[in-house]
């Protein structure tokens, strides 16, 4: 998991949201309310699906319009292979990890980078290798 967890406020501007993603080198950020309550999670993925494609100001879309508010989480002690699978069978990117089930105590967030960084120093390289395109192959069958 990485513990590098940004936030913003729902009322900022997806502006606002895509400035502190890039200046902080992140994909996602933890929305929070003016209580400082999680209320969801706004992605590059969200940003383009629903203010580029829309040719959308951004300047003038607020967060709480376009965030993901079905936060999937998962808890701090749960192993690898069950946080990817709750990714996959959620089809989510990042994966919020909290503490003790509590959406308001995130402690960080799980990526697909991170899967990859994990396998690749806890696998042999040829099985992280051969894993990935087992796994594409399955994907493309299943779209088609």
């Amino acid at each position: 998991m990485s513990e590098k967890l940004e936030t913003i406020e729902a009322s900022l501007s997806a502006q606002e949201a895509a400035m502190k993603m890039r200046d902080r080198n992140v994909s996602s950020l933890v929305v929070i309310d003016a209580n400082s309550k999680t209320v969801g999670i706004i992605t590059e993925r969200d940003l383009v699906r629903k203010v580029c494609v829309h040719d959308a100001s951004s300047r003038d879309t607020s967060v709480q319009n376009i965030l993901s508010d079905a936060l999937v989480t998962t808890d701090a002690i749960s192993e690898v292979g069950v946080a990817a699978d709750i990714m996959i069978q959620n089809q989510v990117r990042h994966l919020l990890v909290v503490k003790d089930d509590d959406i308001n105590k995130p402690l960080g967030i799980i990526t697909p980078s991170d899967l990859a960084r994990y396998l690749k120093e806890n696998l042999n390289i040829d099985d992280v290798n051969a894993t990935i395109i087992k796994s594409l192959i399955e994907t493309e069958k299943d779209e088609v």
